[in-house]
């Protein structure tokens, strides 16, 4: 599958969007479709009012935090929650991010990295002078330093969605949290109408095989059963080739052969995986993407980040799963 140009990626997200829309409408019952609602517009509509400060929300660890005045200075310990921020307009209230190997949005890249893979810097988040700071849960965010916060009376919103669902109501969760529940309303109804657009047009599709990498040391990766990624991959229109756990990621050869993918995308090309790799596997002769070369990378980022983008990454899935739905999306 041709990977679109950087420059020319929301260009053809939104010709394979329209070309979505038109095949549903085209497949409706009962006269002449009217046109679908712009799925942009919702999520550019004004609030219709202000929020309303108290606010007492339950996080995703099931804590209760009440936030007394909308907060002004915000610290994103996770990539998808500084993505929401700037989608949500709130962008120019970060303080303080984690650090991100997508560096997205490119507003966010002059903010001062308060969290890394090691570790939290609790001090610079306090000299911040944070009132809420977003933490990722399951220990996405270490525990040590949530609770370190807490005890220093900074406010913080727990964030982890293992489901589409979740990640959506994560979006209205932060939104409530910074005081643009309007927003954060308009965005995932914009997303919902999206993800029905594509469901809608891969509903009666025939569902091929699709195993997902997701890394290639010291063992192969897939996807484990119940995960964000399988469910991404059935809402594409494929059927997920899965570890066979809810739990564990690592997938064995003998599985993986028996389970005969008639896809594989390449979740780990971003770190160097190729197909002519993959191709060479001693093993992997006998599955039928390997001998039939369809062997495609995937931007692992948008296909699971929890954030705005999740649906680029579902339609990303489309072109690679059903590259005839993408027909004409280079506007030829």
């Amino acid at each position: 599958m041709p990977r679109f140009p950087l420059s020319s990626a929301r260009v053809a997200r939104s010709s394979l969007l329209f070309l979505l829309i038109v095949i549903v409408a085209a497949c409706s019952s009962g006269g002449t479709a009217s046109p679908a609602a712009s799925p942009r517009a919702a999520a550019s509509a004004p609030a219709t009012a202000a929020a309303a400060f108290p606010v007492r929300l339950t996080d995703d660890d099931g804590t209760e935090l009440t936030l007394f005045a909308e907060p002004q200075k915000i610290v994103s310990l996770t990539p998808a929650a500084t993505e929401i921020l700037f989608a949500l307009g709130a962008g120019d209230r970060v303080v303080g991010k984690v650090e991100d190997i997508a560096n997205y949005p490119p507003e966010a890249d002059d903010i001062p990295v308060m969290g890394r893979f090691d570790g939290v810097d609790v001090e610079q988040i306090v000299a911040a002078g944070a009132d809420l700071v977003i933490a990722g849960g399951s220990g996405g965010t270490p525990p040590a330093a949530i609770e370190q916060l807490r005890s220093l009376g900074v406010p913080v919103l727990i964030v982890y969605a293992e489901t589409v669902d979740e990640a959506l109501a994560d979006i209205e969760l932060t939104a409530s949290a910074v005081g643009r529940p309007a927003q954060g309303e308009a965005l995932v109804a914009r997303m919902r109408q999206e993800f029905d657009q594509v469901a809608a047009a891969t509903a009666d599709l025939e569902k091929p095989r699709v195993f997902v990498e997701t890394g290639n040391q010291p063992a192969i990766y897939g996807i484990a059963d119940r995960s964000v990624y399988a469910e991404m991959v059935e809402l594409a229109g494929g059927q997920p080739v899965t570890t066979g756990s809810a739990t564990n990621w690592e997938m064995s050869v003998e599985r993986l052969v028996a389970e005969d993918p008639e896809i594989i995308l390449l979740a780990d090309a971003n770190y160097g995986v190729t197909a002519e790799e993959v191709t060479g596997r001693s093993g992997w002769q006998g599955i039928t993407a390997v001998r039939e070369g369809a062997i495609h990378p995937v931007d692992d980022i948008v296909v699971t980040r929890p954030g705005p983008r999740l649906t680029d990454g579902l339609l990303e899935l489309v072109s690679a799963i059903h590259p005839d739905l993408d027909a004409g999306s280079d506007g030829s």
